[in-house]
């Protein structure tokens, strides 16, 4: 009976998902299918874009090496530099949010930490971190803390000024009228730059890989390029599609589940 229960709720989620999405899975089934097709007739050389079987019958192939190996480290390297990053990056908003001379002093900087492309600062890390875990991280921190910075440095401007002086005239403080104002105001600007973040991060820890490193898809895919293995380098791309798409459904569910009311009543009304 409990089962029960609980699979009627999932099969109308499931439902409910289906139909939201059916015009999505509709136009990507078509797209294989005309994708296989145009390799199928050899319009495009199968050594440049193989075909969508092909390369579900690499992924199979490699499937042990892919998920026991290289998919655990690139996660890894996704985890602690986004970890770090939503850390960073809280502490740097909040700081500059409270201290006009913070903003001044490091705002600069945060923007030019992103006008140096990723791809000459990794071997400075390689460099400095050799080929550990640690370089990957640095480059998934540098490209993932930027939209977390901004977005909630920006959300915490959110909100009527009229609302915090009323708090402060009720004898609020300083901290009352950020915790019980400024911070919920904050979170949908929050979310939405943690789910800019997660992105780079698979990005950043792709990079990290085809520059330096012994694991990892990115990895995967560079030593698969350099020996014309089209089929298993798609493969790699298509785990790392998959691990961007997975993380990015995560944030929103988390979004969803400790959003504001005021959030969700905008959302529903918009």
């Amino acid at each position: 009976m409990r089962d029960g229960n609980l699979r009627a709720p999932l099969m109308d989620g499931v439902k409910r998902w289906l139909a939201r999405y059916a015009l999505f899975l509709l136009l990507m089934l078509l797209l294989l299918v005309i994708w296989e097709w145009v390799v199928r007739m050899g319009w495009v050389p199968s050594f440049i874009i193989p075909a969508p079987t092909a390369i579900a019958s690499s992924l199979y192939e490699h499937r042990r090496l892919l998920l026991a190996t290289h998919l655990p480290a690139t996660l890894m390297e996704v985890v602690i530099g986004f970890g770090l990053s939503i850390s960073a990056g809280i502490a740097l908003a909040t700081g500059m949010h409270m201290n006009r001379s913070i903003e001044k002093a490091l705002y600069p900087f945060i923007v030019i930490s992103q006008t140096i492309p990723l791809i000459a600062l990794s071997p400075v890390f390689i460099l400095w971190f050799g080929y550990t875990l640690w370089s990957k991280v640095a480059v998934v921190f540098l490209i993932a803390f930027f939209p977390i910075v901004v977005s909630t440095y920006d959300g915490l401007h959110q909100g009527d000024p009229e609302q915090r002086e009323l708090l402060l005239t009720m004898g609020a403080s300083k901290w009352d009228n950020f915790r019980k104002l400024q911070i919920p105001l904050a979170l949908p600007s929050f979310f939405s730059g943690l789910k800019m973040s997660v992105v780079y991060c698979v990005v950043g820890a792709t990079i990290g890989e085809w520059l330096g490193g012994s694991k990892g898809l990115g990895y995967f895919s560079r030593r698969m390029s350099s020996s014309m293995n089209t089929d298993a380098m798609f493969a790699s791309i298509v785990l790392l599609s998959l691990l961007g798409i997975t993380l990015f459904v995560l944030i929103a569910w988390l979004e969803k589940r400790f959003g504001t009311p005021h959030h969700a009543g905008r959302r529903k009304t918009g």
